[in-house]
C-alpha cells in the first residue's frame, strides 16, 4: 500500500476507535440502566447484571460499527481538506476513486469486524444469555419468594410467606388463585418446600387447607379441604423457561442457511424466517464500507468555503439516514412475509449506487457546474 494510503487509514482508523468507544459506551450504558432494572426488581446480584450486560455488548457494538466508520471517514475527510491536504492530493492528479481507495480499504476493514460479530460472536453470545434466562427462570425463589411481603406473580394471584428458613422451608405458607372469577382458591399451610422437577418446579406443601368459594349465578359455595401434603404445580403461574422455543438468532449461520427440521422444531419458525435471519446477517457488513463511503464522498463534492463543509456534511447524514431508512424498511417487509429476504439486500446495494454518483460527480465538478465554458458552448456562443 503507498504511502499516501497508508497515511488516510491510519488517520481514520484513529478516529473510528474514538467513534466507536463512545457511541458503544453510550448504547451500552442505556442498554444497561434497562437491564439493571429489570433484574434487580426480579432479585438478582450485581454480578448477574453485568453478565447480562456483557452479553447484549457483541450486539451493541455490531450496530455501532457501522455508524463510527461513517463519523470516522466524514471528520476525517473534513480535517484533511480543512488542513488543505486533499488539495494538495488533487493538486498531485489524484482522482476522487483513487482517494477513495483507502477509504473503501478502511470500510473493508471495519466490515470484517461486524462479519466477525454477527457470524460468530453475536449468535454465541445470545446462545449464552438465554440459557442464563432459563435459568434465573427456573431460580424461582429470587424471582418473587420473599418474606414478609405480598407478591403478585400473575395478574389474579396473590403470594405470602411470614418466614423463609435456613434449610429452604417457607413458613406459614398464603396463596390465593382468583384468575377464574367463578371460582376462586385459597391455599394455607405451616410450611412448604420448593421442589424441581423434569416437569418444572413443584410447591409442596404441608399440614394446611385448601378454601374453593365457587360462584354460580346469585348463589355461592364454599368447600373446605384439609391435607397433610399437597403438590401444586408452579408452572402455571411463572414463565419457567420450559415452554419457550429457542431464539433463531442463537445458532450459527451456516446451520440457517440450511435449517433442518430439529432446528425449525427448536426455535418454531420457518424455513423462509431462518433463510432471512442468514441472509440479514450477510448483508449487514456491507453497511459499513457504504457508511464510510458516504461519509468521504459526500464532503467531496462543492468548492471551497468560508462557511465550512456544513451543507456537504447534512447530504451525508441525509444519504446514511436513506439507506438505513431502507433497511429498516426491508427488515419489516421480512418480517411480516420471510419469502421476501431478497429485499434484505436493496439497501446496501441502493448504497453502494450512491457513493458511486457522489465521486462520479466529484471527479467531473467544473463540467457540471460551468457547462458554458466546454467547446460546445463556445461554439454556440460565437
Amino acid at each position: 500500500m503507498p504511502r499516501i494510503d497508508r497515511y488516510i487509514l491510519s488517520q481514520f482508523m484513529t478516529l473510528f476507535g474514538f467513534f466507536a468507544l463512545v457511541l458503544v459506551s453510550v448504547y451500552w450504558i442505556n442498554r444497561a440502566v434497562s437491564l439493571f432494572e429489570q433484574l434487580i426488581s426480579d432479585g438478582q446480584t450485581a454480578l448477574v447484571v453485568l453478565e447480562f450486560t456483557a452479553l447484549t455488548l457483541p450486539l451493541v457494538i455490531s450496530v455501532v460499527l457501522p455508524i463510527a466508520a461513517f463519523a470516522a471517514s466524514a471528520y476525517g475527510t473534513n480535517r484533511l481538506s480543512s488542513e488543505s491536504e486533499l488539495v494538495a492530493m488533487q493538486a498531485t492528479g489524484m482522482s476522487p476513486w483513487r482517494m477513495a481507495r483507502p477509504v473503501l480499504v478502511f470500510g473493508v476493514l471495519v466490515a470484517l469486524m461486524v462479519a466477525l460479530l454477527v457470524h460468530a460472536v453475536v449468535p454465541m453470545a445470545r446462545g449464552r444469555l438465554a440459557d442464563r434466562q432459563a435459568e434465573i427462570a427456573q431460580n424461582v425463589t429470587a424471582q418473587f419468594l420473599r418474606a414478609g411481603a405480598f407478591q403478585y406473580p400473575v395478574r389474579g394471584v396473590t403470594l405470602y410467606i411470614r418466614d423463609i428458613a435456613a434449610d429452604g422451608r417457607l413458613v406459614d405458607f398464603f396463596l390465593e388463585d382468583a384468575r377464574n372469577p367463578d371460582s376462586q382458591t385459597t391455599y394455607t399451610s405451616t410450611e412448604a418446600l420448593l421442589v424441581r422437577t423434569d416437569e418444572g418446579p413443584r410447591l409442596v406443601m404441608m399440614q394446611g387447607m385448601v378454601q374453593n368459594l365457587r360462584h354460580a349465578g346469585n348463589r355461592q359455595s364454599l368447600s373446605v379441604t384439609r391435607f397433610s401434603e399437597l403438590a401444586y404445580d408452579l408452572g402455571t403461574l411463572i414463565d419457567t423457561g420450559e415452554s419457550r422455543k429457542r431464539d433463531l438468532r442463537a445458532y450459527s449461520t451456516l446451520r440457517l442457511l440450511d435449517p433442518d427440521p430439529e432446528l425449525l422444531a427448536a426455535t418454531g419458525a420457518t424455513r423462509n424466517r431462518a433463510l432471512a435471519e442468514a441472509h440479514e446477517r450477510l448483508a449487514k457488513p456491507f453497511q459499513a464500507p457504504v457508511a464510510a463511503l458516504l461519509g468521504f464522498g459526500m464532503l467531496l463534492l462543492g468548492g471551497f468555503s468560508r462557511f465550512g463543509v456544513w451543507r456537504q456534511v447534512v447530504w451525508a447524514v441525509v444519504a446514511l439516514i436513506v439507506v438505513q431508512f431502507l433497511s429498516t424498511a426491508a427488515e419489516n417487509q421480512v418480517a411480516g412475509n420471510a419469502s421476501r429476504w431478497p429485499l434484505i439486500y436493496v439497501s446496501p446495494l441502493v448504497g453502494a449506487a450512491i457513493c458511486c454518483a457522489v465521486l462520479w460527480l466529484a471527479a467531473r465538478p467544473r463540467r457540471l457546474r460551468n457547462p458554458s465554458s466546454t467547446p460546445a458552448a463556445k461554439g454556440g456562443a460565437a
